[in-house]
């Protein structure tokens, strides 16, 4: 049996501050001397997002293919690991299959095999990702708003305007009549590729994808 620890910071800074790594660390140490673990090896993310499921993460795949039955993991918090509710669950039920115990320290032990830890897990993940959604959907608002009073917010240009020496958005009157005769279309019942082909026939190069997203933020 081995046991090893998981540790995630997301962004350089939380590696100094907050829930650093060192503080994540003394977490894991403590714990597992009070149950009587002594861990073997310590997998250290840094500056890598949570969203981004564990086994697309470079120690989180590196930890998984190390496993064997009877090891255990101990992280010291759930969104320390996941911030998906389909990661989570997905790969509980791979550990749980492999024999492989995971104990989160902010759980109260471990979820793999205490029904009462399993079900707050369960419930806090789909939490979690709720909660980045919400910060997702939060962020897009406030684009949208500042977008249309004329902010430029960095990235693409978006379809319908310039930018101009300020650094604002303008409306480009070209593209703008563009994006009125693709409302129109759409009116109309055609198709997001047909209004695509007519605006490629007017000099106006879009995908029905890049279509879909201009009348969406119309």
């Amino acid at each position: 049996m081995a046991v090893f620890g998981y540790l995630r910071v997301s962004t350089e800074r939380q590696a100094s501050e907050g829930e650093s790594l060192p503080t994540q660390r003394r977490s894991i140490e403590g714990y597992a001397m009070m149950n009587g673990y002594a861990v073997d090896r310590f997998f250290e993310e840094k500056g890598v997002s949570g969203s981004k499921p564990i086994a697309e993460r470079q120690m989180g795949a590196a930890l998984l293919s190390s496993l064997s039955a009877g090891d255990v993991i101990i992280t010291s918090k759930l969104d320390r690991m996941f911030r998906s509710a389909l990661d989570a669950l997905d790969v509980l039920k791979q550990l749980k299959a492999r024999d492989v115990s995971l104990h989160m320290i902010d759980l109260g032990g471990d979820v793999t095999s205490n029904g009462i830890s399993k079900l707050v897990f369960t419930i806090l993940s789909a939490v979690a990702e709720a909660e980045r959604d919400r910060i997702r959907e939060r962020i897009a608002d406030v684009k949208r708003d500042q977008r249309r009073r004329g902010r430029y917010l960095g990235g693409a240009v978006p379809f319908g305007y310039l930018r101009d020496a300020a650094g604002q958005l303008v409306p480009e009157m070209d593209q703008q009549r563009a994006i009125d005769e693709a409302r129109r279309l759409k009116a109309s019942g055609q198709s997001l590729r047909s209004i695509a082909d007519a605006l490629s026939r007017q000099g106006h190069q879009l995908s029905h994808v890049s279509v879909a997203r201009i009348l969406k933020e119309g």
